[in-house]
């Protein structure tokens, strides 16, 4: 038996039937395996069973047979089987014409292959002698493997309009090399280790590269902007030269999809290998950073960056490639390498790997939470007798609340802590048994016996509850995760349990019913609430609540220590466990997965007031945190934490603070840093950046100021910027204008009133003070 891990997996047609092909990374190098004489297969109710076969007569290789799977409404259903992809679609499409529902129809071959024998990535592989590298039709089983993945990061540096190639950088545990179109063939070896091999043209430059690629034969490709700019920049140039570019094993060529419209994002597929992107990666593990230029990232995770920066890296590159190759190579290869060491650092491989195990998504899958669901959950449904419905099928008015969120108390306060309900949703799913099978099947019981109640009508069979199992196994894997630090996958387990309500409240997924996600959110406020009275039984004031959490003030006159908060946290939390578990075993018979837990205590606390009313705030505070001496600022929804506002606003805000926290005096730091605004002492800080989420042109009314500025940048004729684009811009007293470029005097008393003001005055509100008591009469200087 041969341990192995899931790459890639596709199908084809062939005059034998559905063959299912899957690449494996293995301890010994690639595997395929192919599976002949496979079908495709969709479900239809047996009452329209006849009528089918008569409307499919004419076809030739499918059959039909009758099962005891039924509907969600309990109505009994047969398979039809295909022994081509095409037939399926083609009998679907018949079906379908008559009104004729087919079931499952979406659901792809070699996913189902592997779902129906709970295969996420690991298996096991029966193997014979001497056929080690191409299987056909082994046994296969899930296991619990991961591989020592092989990768290769791949950069190219182009013309500005990337047109035209100028290099290919690619840098892996064995290789840093350059490929590099020259005027001959030449190779040599820099001072600093790197192989820099010219090339005579582009063809030559790319046919070195798929050389190296084939004698290197990498898993995966790893890359910054890797799909959507290099990969494609290499096809598209491939094609000019009518040059096939099989990146994949065994000579395949890569398969490309794109979005509709422009700008449309693209996704490849490459046999046998991964394309693995940083930046997705990045935000797949949710990490934040004000711009995921590489330069950026690399500076705030490495501290270090590129070799060449600014506006005119474009121009540079050009330079080099004319002037200096070998300084072109250096540069290229230290993007290559500076996305090496991210991955590293990071151990976004790790996370990707353990990714794919826990849900079945393909490595380079991004996204995907509806199909990460779907694929666990479906073959579970299976033996539990039901077939999915089609997505979009159930027409319902009952509308699902969000998470809830409590009226806050506005003011500044001593003493407040955080009491934080632990994976909310997913414990409540565990705790009432919600799950769609449950509730179907609680629709069809005839006794209330076993059921648990619901929201909107909705009750839940605890007998047939897939979820809550599915979700107690990702809990107890997330706890041995924790146990032996094993980050990436404590981090992907939490993504996909919390991911379940998201998946259950969207109307893209089949299972979508608004009466079983509302069962989850408005338990959640129930919880919330209930919560919030107990707290304030024991003493306790609660000034604040957000969808899983309480903010809870002491209330307390004089100091209070350190240890003193921590004891009081920690008795709160554990009384409130103790109280729901006996509420629940008392009112519904059910052991309580509910977990509040003592989280964080605010020494100094903020809850602002909506900007220009007096009513408390939402989603938005700020406190200060850590022992005597060490204390640190923490910010949730200000201004010091969004990008779209100016490092001037984000910086004032955090010293302000601080000296308030501090009970500092503040007076004399706003006027100094009004007056050095005034004095144009502040220019670097006030950029703006903001993306432009849709074409310039589509922006008709109301036009915003970075569309503005983008605008001007365009018609000055210093570059248009695409949907997608950043554009960083100024306030001047000719309105806005990009950085760039700009032709006007910055409007300094926009900064003030706009940046300056509502920061200052958020926080100054509470101390019956603003920044024009204390500015104005200083302002009068610059009039």
């Amino acid at each position: 038996m041969l341990n192995a891990f899931l790459l890639t997996r596709g199908w084809r047609d062939t005059p034998q039937g559905l063959e299912l092909e899957f690449y494996w990374a293995t301890d010994s190098g690639a595997v395929c395996t192919r599976f002949s004489e496979q079908e495709a297969v969709f479900f239809v109710a047996t009452r329209k069973s006849s009528q089918a076969q008569d409307i499919l007569r004419q076809l030739t290789g499918w059959r039909h047979r009758d099962l005891s799977l039924k509907t969600r409404e309990g109505k009994p259903v047969t398979a039809f089987y295909f022994r081509t992809i095409a037939g399926a679609r083609e009998a679907e499409k018949r079906l379908t014409s008559h009104a004729i529902p087919c079931w499952e129809a979406d659901v792809r071959p070699p996913e189902r292959f592997l779902m129906e024998r709970f295969i996420t990535a690991g298996a096991c592989i029966d193997t014979t002698p001497g056929s080690r590298r191409s299987l056909y039709n082994p046994k296969i089983i899930p296991a619990d493997y991961r591989p020592n993945l092989r990768l290769a990061s791949i950069d190219i540096e182009t013309t500005m309009d990337a047109k035209t190639l100028y290099s290919i950088g690619v840098y892996s545990a064995q290789t840093r090399c350059v490929f590099m179109v020259a005027e001959r063939a030449h190779s040599q070896q820099l001072e600093d280790g790197t192989t820099l091999v010219e090339c005579a043209d582009e063809k030559a430059c790319l046919q070195a590269f798929m050389a190296w690629l084939k004698r290197e034969d990498p898993d995966g490709l790893i890359g910054w902007n890797l799909v959507q700019f290099d990969l494609w920049v290499l096809c598209d140039i491939a094609a000019r030269l009518k040059l096939v570019l099989d990146l994949g094993r065994g000579g395949a060529r890569a398969y490309w999809r794109q979005e509709k419209g422009e700008g449309g994002r693209r996704f490849v597929s490459i046999p046998g290998r991964v394309a693995l992107d940083g930046i997705e990666l990045l935000k797949q593990a949710n990490y934040q950073f004000d711009s995921f230029a590489l330069d950026n990232v690399a500076a705030k995770l490495l501290g270090e960056g590129k070799l060449l920066h600014g506006a005119g890296r474009g121009e540079d590159i050009t330079r080099l490639f004319k002037e200096d190759k070998a300084a072109l190579a250096r540069y290229n290869l230290k993007d290559c390498q500076l996305v090496w060491d991210i991955f590293a650092r990071q151990a976004l491989l790790e996370f990707a790997v353990e990714r794919s195990q826990l849900t079945g998504l393909l490595l380079d899958r991004m996204g995907g939470s509806v199909a990460a669901f779907e694929y666990s959950y479906l073959p579970r449904l299976h033996r539990n007798g039901f077939i999915a419905p089609n997505l979009g099928e159930l027409k319902s008015d009952i509308v699902s609340p969000g998470g809830f969120v409590m009226d806050s108390d506005p003011g500044i306060y001593d003493h407040v802590l955080v009491l934080d309900f632990k994976s909310l949703y997913p414990s409540i799913i565990r705790t009432f048994y919600i799950d769609p099978c449950a509730f179907w099947c609680a629709e069809q019981s005839t006794t209330k016996r076993r059921l648990v109640d619901g929201f909107n009508g909705a009750l839940f069979d605890r007998d047939k509850a897939i979820l809550p199992d599915m979700i107690e196994s990702l809990w107890l894997a997330r706890d041995r995760a924790k146990a032996d630090n094993n980050k990436p996958l404590s981090y992907a387990i939490k993504i996909i349990m919390n991911s379940f309500y998201g998946v259950l409240g969207s109307t893209g997924c089949r299972f979508f019913d608004p009466r079983v996600a509302s069962s989850i959110t408005l338990r959640g406020h129930d919880i919330i609430q209930s919560s919030k009275r107990w707290i304030e039984e024991q003493g306790y004031k609660v000034i604040y609540g957000d969808t899983d959490s309480v903010f809870v003030w002491l209330c307390a006159d004089t100091p209070v220590a350190d240890d003193k908060v921590t004891a009081i946290g920690r008795h709160l939390a554990q009384g409130l466990n103790i109280w729901w578990q006996e509420k629940l075993k008392r009112e519904f018979d059910i052991a309580s997965a509910l977990e509040i837990e003592f989280e964080i205590h605010y020494k100094k606390f903020l809850m602002p007031t909506v900007r220009g009313s007096d009513e408390g705030s939402k989603k938005r505070y700020a406190g200060l945190v850590g022992p005597a001496g060490a204390e640190k600022l923490v910010f949730k929804g200000l201004e010091s934490v969004r990008t779209d506002w100016t490092r001037l606003a984000r910086d004032f805000q955090n010293e302000l603070y601080r000296r308030i926290f501090a009970d500092e005096p503040y007076q004399v730091y706003v006027q100094e840093c009004v007056q050095a605004l005034m004095l144009g002492q502040c220019d670097d800080q006030l950029v703006y950046k903001k993306r432009l989420r849709r074409r310039l042109d589509d922006y008709q009314k109301n036009i915003p100021p970075h569309v503005q500025a983008a605008r001007k940048q365009k018609e000055w004729g210093l570059g248009e910027l695409k949907r997608g684009d950043w554009i960083s811009y100024v306030i001047t007293v000719q309105g806005p204008e990009p950085v760039s470029g700009r032709r006007s005097e910055l409007d300094y008393e926009h900064y003030r009133t706009r940046q300056l003001a509502p920061v200052a005055d958020s926080i100054l509100y509470f101390l019956d003070d603003s920044l024009a008591a204390i500015t104005d009469q200083q302002m009068s200087l610059f009039g």
